[in-house]
């Protein structure tokens, strides 16, 4: 018996009307978008689902300070655990050597940060099949997005024997020897109508450093990022990028911005600001701040109506990363609860919602 034919709209794009299996890493979501965790549960929660496959991000730094690090380190970890293959470019002589610094996987659940508990609330009852139902839930996302201990690196058993290739962007007057790379890289996740097996992650740290020779050639850097994206929209595989704007011209810098399917950027916390202080709840276990500029949406015209769009970095228990949104410090002198936490931006009514 034939298929039966699926009309596609027309903004939509070309995408396997199979379901997709239940493979570690995976996520199916709405609109047939399959995601790809982030590292950070949080950052998947505000993104919708995490990554969408054959999409780019691009991460803006704050020359100040190596915030977006943490951000290249999660997503490579959480590949690796989850046996996907990776592509890491760096601008040093033995990019391979940042493989010793990604984080371990959080080893029991006493070490993960706590969970929302959905049974809080004298008022709120909820019937058992819903409970059942955020149960499941529950149990998907364990096998989906992992909470990673900043401080235990990531053991050799999850680097040998893995698919990595890393590439050193120095010694390089083009972009042509990592434009080679990607697409070989991309070649073997190639989307096409059976379902999707496998996916891939690339990861490109300070793409337009000045150590690299190619870095007063803006036109072949907005090239090559062109390039990937054209690549990445046919592939089952996710780029992240990061750069410093300041590097760059505006109008480069505009440019790179507007080619990303997904725009954050990191910002570090000014040391000693009194007034700042006053206003934010935990100002002390501030690192930075993450800003949320673009979220990607494939196949919807549906607009993204975020929260909140600033969040704040800190580490719980000085371990693991979370986001929290930056909220006017309450009168009673309590403290906000990280996303996660709180299900969202929520607060109380004495405190609004701050945006940098």
């Amino acid at each position: 018996m034939a298929a039966p034919n699926v009309r596609a709209s027309s903004f939509s794009r070309n995408i396997s009307v199979a379901s997709s299996p239940q493979i570690p890493g995976l996520k199916c979501g709405p609109n047939g978008t399959t995601f790809i965790s982030s590292g950070i549960c949080d950052l998947d929660r505000i993104l919708g689902g995490g990554y969408p496959l054959g999409s780019l991000v691009m991460v803006m730094e704050d020359p100040e300070a190596p915030h977006h690090m943490d951000l290249l380190r999660t997503f490579m970890s959480q590949g690796l655990v989850n046996n996907q293959s990776l592509l890491y470019a760096s601008p040093s002589n033995e990019p391979r050597g940042f493989l010793g610094t990604l984080p371990h996987p959080a080893s029991s659940k006493e070490d993960r940060p706590s969970a929302p508990n959905p049974d809080q609330g004298e008022s709120l009852r909820i019937a058992w099949q819903y409970r059942k139902y955020l149960e499941n839930q529950k149990n998907t996302g364990d096998d989906y997005s992992n909470d990673f201990d900043m401080r235990k690196p990531l053991e050799r058993q999850f680097l040998s024997g893995r698919p990595i290739d890393c590439v050193s962007l120095l010694g390089s007057s083009d972009l042509s020897v990592l434009q080679d790379h990607c697409a070989k890289f991309l070649s073997r996740f190639q989307r096409s109508s059976t379902s999707i097996a496998s996916a891939g992650r690339i990861a490109i740290q300070s793409f337009c450093s000045p150590l690299c020779e190619y870095s007063d050639k803006e036109w072949d850097m907005l090239s090559f990022i062109k390039s990937l994206k054209s690549m990445l929209m046919v592939s089952n595989a996710v780029a992240i990028v990061t750069f410093s704007p300041s590097l760059l011209s505006p109008s480069s810098s505009k440019r790179l911005q507007h080619m990303a399917d997904t725009l954050l950027s990191i910002r570090a916390i000014p040391d000693g600001d009194k007034e700042l202080e006053k206003l934010l709840t935990g100002y002390k276990d501030i690192n930075g701040f993450l800003n949320v500029h673009k979220v990607a949406r494939f196949n919807t015209q549906v607009p993204v109506i975020l929260e909140a769009t600033t969040y704040s970095m800190s580490l719980q228990k000085r371990r693991f990363l979370v986001l929290e949104c930056l909220n006017q410090a309450p009168v009673d002198g309590s403290t906000g609860g990280s996303y996660s936490q709180t299900g969202g931006c929520s607060g109380s009514s004495k405190s609004g919602a701050l945006d940098f």
